[in-house]
């Protein structure tokens, strides 16, 4: 067994939230009178936390349109947005089938709030599926590592037996900081070439794939 711990990104990675993701910020966007996002825009943030996120999407926002845009952003992806969001198909079986395994932890660590999280916890019965979690909001947003540092002091794992999982550069790039393994998802939002610009040990372009990958290196 060589991880003891798999940590997974959230959006992009575990579900499928990303066109919610996109036609939220977008509406955001123009009820805060900023304009027009395109897509692939709104795509290249996600991952990171909702502040850094707006930042970078919109140059020189002032802070009042900053946490307008925000707010109509959140109420948007919760209330109003009918855009699906369900787990990618295969998540929810091999989930369970890695939790057989008594050794291994699973964790989280995702640009959403704490709320947001906790959240989608409830609505799906997915939160007893991990023994811990991070958010943007109570600790840095990635690429920056704390989250992961965090999740292995509380686990009590070293580095080298924990890998990351996600679909984005910023996934990556944090725990390349740290020296963790990393495995990409090339399903969600960031092209294949900037996900092994990142040196990820695997990339996966499945579902399927990934857990056999991790069926594999856990077991």
């Amino acid at each position: 067994m060589r991880f003891e711990l798999v940590i997974f990104d959230w959006d992009g990675t575990l579900m499928d939230s990303v066109p919610r993701i996109v036609s939220s910020m977008q509406s955001a966007a123009r009820d805060a009178q900023w304009g027009d996002l395109s897509g692939p825009a709104v795509e290249d943030i996600i991952g990171l936390g909702l502040p850094e996120a707006v930042d970078k999407l919109c140059p020189g926002i002032l802070p009042e349109q900053s946490a307008h845009l925000r707010e109509r952003y959140a109420h948007h992806f919760v209330h109003a947005d009918p855009t699906p969001m369900t787990f990618f198909g295969g998540v929810e079986a091999s989930i369970s089938a890695l939790r057989q395994r008594k050794a291994l932890k699973l964790a989280v660590a995702t640009g959403k709030t704490r709320r947001g999280l906790d959240r989608i916890f409830r609505d799906t019965q997915s939160g007893d599926w991990f023994h811990a979690s991070r958010t943007a909001d109570e600790t840095r947003s990635k690429p920056h590592p704390q989250m992961l540092s965090e999740l292995l002091d509380e686990l009590k794992v070293p580095v080298e037996r924990a890998v990351m999982v996600g679909d984005t550069e910023y996934d990556l790039e944090m725990a390349r900081t740290l020296g963790m393994p990393r495995v990409g998802v090339s399903y969600g939002v960031h092209s294949v070439e900037r996900l092994f610009a990142s040196e990820p040990e695997y990339l996966a372009h499945s579902v399927e794939s990934l857990f056999e990958w991790l069926h594999r290196e856990c077991w």
